[in-house]
């Protein structure tokens, strides 16, 4: 028998930040050491430190991931976050099964950013996808890409063995560098930004948009694909990849074009529609009438729930379900003159770094690992997907370049706090503001600075800046430590001579 005089636990406390984190201490023990003190001390270290690793170690095969990623819904625009303007029984029942994930973000309020931070695990500014070549984000026959040198989350699950599929909206270039199956994936249906940069654009006569392409794998199939039906075939081609790949690992990212304006809807989801609306939709004739379309939100989403549901019931079927994650999240918060998409309890809309541009609807399950029912405030991005997914797979994640995501499951497991002590919101290529624990600092050139308790105040209305002269001298620090390391550690966009739209370019 031995002597013990101590014995080291991990615990989880706040800082002054209001962050979790975790520590080492030791535990005085006076007593003999036997066999069932031993145990004791195996079983409390375990509780406290090991759930989370335990629970990833378990799982004999490399679990699937789906990743859906809805365009421009808001924060309320979901039933299990608030909103009485749209019904989503399919994702709530997700929530019911899994978590909802009350402090997640995109990296960016728009949508070219925002996919470039979820497909490399970093801010768009350090991998130079922050702007558009001469627009806030890409556009037709853009020069500009995500360059191929990135290592994209697809690229890393491959080298696991992953199968990979996107089927939706692209928005990271539109030249054949830069097109998803150059940048890991193995499948690919959809459009290569946004449904609207078309002839049909009310602006047209200042941008002078080709026609729309729609793409299946590297080949334009269609020209002007009647967006009506873009969620239903989106849907069947994520459905199919499933089926297809049932006996392998595998990673579907299924971008939806909707919510974002104009509105779209397959004819059985137009029911509770007026007739006057539908005679109106029926009556376009070449042109898009986007006030009568905003009329059709509440039936968009039902359609993307739907869909949520198709994909959720094909993973049962075929005996996938509690080997998969699947997390539902947008890529930015709801316009601003829109009649009904919201960003709920939070101020802002998509373009602006208030919370309700950045801060997203999220939920996520996994039967058997993840909390069921449960909501999660833990600060948490879409950057973080690409290292979690990695570990969880068993996969390496780039020791070659700067990675801004974090392992986050034992954070969605609910073993831990967040990994992350900062956040930082860019708008364009300006780092607007700065979030550390329940402390958020808005630092807008020509503006007053602004400081809110997001604890207290998620609307950020009451600015609390000349109370809190601490808080804002640290915050600060932050911002310019961060603005030095993406300076320093920054890598370009890749851009292409002579770029042709898709259209033309496959004549």
């Amino acid at each position: 028998m031995k002597t013990l005089q101590a014995f080291g636990v991990r615990i989880a406390r706040k800082n002054a930040d209001g962050i979790s984190v975790v520590e080492f201490a030791r535990i005085p023990w006076v007593g003999v050491l036997t066999n069932s003190t031993t145990a004791l001390i195996v079983r409390m270290t375990l509780s406290l430190t090991c759930l989370g690793l335990i629970q990833t170690l378990s799982a004999a095969e490399k679990p699937n991931f789906v990743v859906i990623f809805t365009d421009d819904q808001g924060y309320g625009d979901l039933s299990c976050y608030g909103g009485e303007h749209v019904s989503t029984p399919r994702i709530d029942q997700m929530a019911a099964e899994g978590s909802r994930l009350t402090s997640f973000y995109v990296a960016a309020p728009v949508c070219t950013p925002s996919r470039a931070a979820l497909m490399t695990g970093c801010y768009p500014k350090r991998i130079g996808m922050a702007v558009g070549s001469n627009f806030g984000v890409l556009l037709a026959g853009d020069r500009k890409g995500l360059n191929p040198d990135e290592i994209t989350i697809a690229e890393v699950l491959k080298t696991a063995g992953y199968k990979t599929g996107i089927f939706g909206k692209w928005h990271l270039g539109d030249q054949s560098p830069f097109l998803p199956t150059k940048q890991g994936f193995d499948e690919y249906f959809g459009i290569p930004y946004s449904h609207d940069i078309h002839p049909f654009h009310p602006r047209q006569d200042h941008y002078k948009f080709p026609p729309l392409p729609l793409l299946e794998n590297e080949t334009v199939i269609e020209m002007e694909p009647d967006a009506d039906y873009l969620t239903k075939r989106v849907t069947e081609h994520a459905v199919s990849f499933i089926e297809r790949n049932k006996d392998e690992p595998f990673f579907l990212y299924v971008p939806h074009p909707i919510p974002h304006a104009p509105l779209h809807v397959s004819p059985p989801f137009l029911e509770g529609v007026s007739d006057e609306i539908v005679a109106t939709l029926s009556e376009e004739n070449g042109r898009i009438d986007y006030r009568a379309r905003d009329q059709i939100f509440r039936q968009a989403i039902a359609e993307i729930d739907w869909s949520v549901g198709q994909i959720l019931d094909t993973l049962k079927a075929n005996g996938l379900d509690e080997n998969t994650l699947v997390l539902f999240t947008s890529d930015n918060g709801p316009p601003k003159n829109t009649l009904f998409a919201s960003p709920g309890p939070l101020r802002g809309n998509k373009g602006t770094t208030f919370e309700g541009g950045m801060r997203e609807p999220t939920v996520v399950r996994w039967p058997g690992q993840i909390p069921a029912g449960k909501s999660n405030d833990e600060l948490m991005t879409t950057m973080d997907l690409l290292p979690t997914f990695a570990k969880l797979a068993g996969a390496k994640v780039p020791t070659d370049r700067m990675i801004d995501g974090k392992d986050i499951w034992p954070t969605l497991t609910g073993n831990a706090g967040t990994p992350h002590q900062t956040f930082f919101y860019h708008q364009g290529n300006t780092l607007s503001a700065v979030r550390s624990g329940k402390w958020k600092l808005h630092v807008n050139k020509g503006k007053p600075t602004q400081l809110y308790d997001l604890e207290s105040d998620i609307g950020e209305k009451e600015n609390v800046v000349k109370s809190n002269p601490d808080v804002v001298r640290r915050l600060n620090e932050y911002l310019q430590t961060f603005a030095k390391d993406i300076a320093d550690n920054s890598r370009p966009a890749a851009f292409v001579d002579n770029p042709k739209p898709l259209a033309k370019a496959n004549k």
